[in-house]
């Protein structure tokens, strides 16, 4: 079985890659029927010098490969009918900008295992970039609050050599007595509170976070649904009833932005759900919130002042709460200063990129070149055999371009 690692070919150009150099060797390895080429690449975190060091051949012709691995969606041109394609696609929700992609998919015979959709029997996610996502995204909140405050200035992650260098970054500086509230339980979240365990922040119960008052260190509360919405109807919060009937909701969260100086917002948003809070509650004398991480990065979703997304060479901007507009980075302390990067893994890309690595090697490639006996792979196809799979037939509107 001849495998391929394809070549990053999205504007602007993506460092990260499906596996590293040591990895490649790995697997062929543990499964020594498969053979692994690499598409040659002035971009990767990783050299092609590293591949050929490892004893990866470099190929720029992948035709004769039977499964190619991607990270981000491939391009149009460079698609290779009949064969098994393996990246985050960005079409299951109808994102009208791959459209095109999913009809050349289906047009060009291609399999395709979307990431964003591998899961195991029970349903839950098996791999992804939230992780580094969080990891990122809680740095860049700190670096925006040391630069509004004019307390510290962090190197910017993507300077950073490695994650133990952004480690370091932050072990320098001492943090002043901020409150810190985290929404979300996921992987997002997960990387979150690894950087605030880093730092030994304190944490509070969310009930004691509202209570404290005066604090001569920082601390940090974890927020999850039942903290930050309740039922309209005066019922008692039920998570699965919330999951299923979010417009049976309204927002709760507004104690906590009474009480908080930095927001990280990690929590999946479904459009149905109430919102954060709104515009007119950011207007409000008593909002304190001045510096707000959006990993989420829902435009005016959940977090209404995240007007756009930003970039990693300029990834703040502010939203002036009275006028609901956006203004230049740090230009009053009446703003809430906005993080709204889109692509935070793309900071640490060799970390986020053996992170990914050793989650495919241990949960996906048994199934994808083995025997598939739990479904890993066909749950997550997209595509075959020239036709959307059932899971995703709700798609054939779409592709017929409707």
């Amino acid at each position: 079985m001849k495998v391929g690692i394809l070549r990053e070919g999205k504007t602007p150009p993506d460092k990260r890659v499906a596996l590293t150099p040591e990895q490649c060797v790995e697997v062929e390895k543990k499964f020594p029927h498969v053979k692994i080429f690499v598409q040659p690449s002035s971009v990767r975190s990783f050299t092609d010098i590293e591949y050929a060091n490892k004893g990866i051949e470099l190929k720029e012709d992948l035709s004769e490969c039977d499964i190619l691995l991607g990270v981000k969606e491939v391009r149009i041109e460079d698609f290779i009918d009949g064969k098994i394609y393996l990246f985050f696609s960005h079409t299951i929700k109808k994102q009208e900008f791959n459209r095109n992609l999913l009809q050349t998919v289906l047009k060009k015979n291609i399999q395709l295992v979307d990431y964003e959709v591998l899961t195991n029997k029970e349903g839950f996610r098996i791999i992804g970039f939230g992780r580094f996502a969080g990891l990122v995204g809680a740095y860049n909140g700190f670096r925006a609050l040391g630069l509004r405050e004019k307390l510290f200035d962090l190197k910017p992650a993507h300077l950073c050599i490695d994650l133990v260098e952004m480690y370091k970054e932050l072990d320098n500086i001492k943090f002043p007595p901020v409150k810190i509230a985290v929404t979300g339980d996921g992987r997002v979240a997960g990387g979150v509170l690894e950087v605030l365990h880093h730092l030994t922040i304190t944490r509070l119960s969310p009930t004691d976070y509202l209570k404290t008052k005066n604090i001569s260190d920082a601390v940090y509360t974890q927020l999850l649904p039942g903290n930050y919405v309740k039922r309209k109807d005066g019922e008692a919060f039920d998570l699965m009833h919330f999951f299923n009937h979010p417009g049976m909701y309204e927002n709760a969260f507004q104690p906590f932005a009474k009480a908080t100086d930095l927001l990280i917002a990690s929590a999946f948003w479904n459009p149905k759900a109430p919102v954060l809070f709104t515009r007119r509650e950011a207007k409000q004398s008593d909002f304190k919130i001045s510096v707000i991480s959006d990993i989420t990065c829902d435009i005016e979703g959940s977090i209404p002042s995240t007007k756009k997304a930003s970039t990693i060479d300029d990834p703040f901007y502010d939203y002036n709460p009275q006028t609901g507009e956006m203004e230049p980075a740090f230009s009053s302390k009446q703003n809430i200063t906005i993080q709204a990067v889109d692509n935070l893994p793309c900071e640490l890309p060799k970390d986020a990129s053996l992170d990914f690595g050793k989650n495919l090697i241990d949960k996906v490639f048994p199934s994808l070149f083995g025997n598939d006996s739990d479904g890993i792979i066909e749950r997550a196809s997209i595509t075959k055999d020239g036709k959307l799979t059932k899971r995703f037939s709700y798609l054939q509107d779409f592709a017929e371009g409707k």
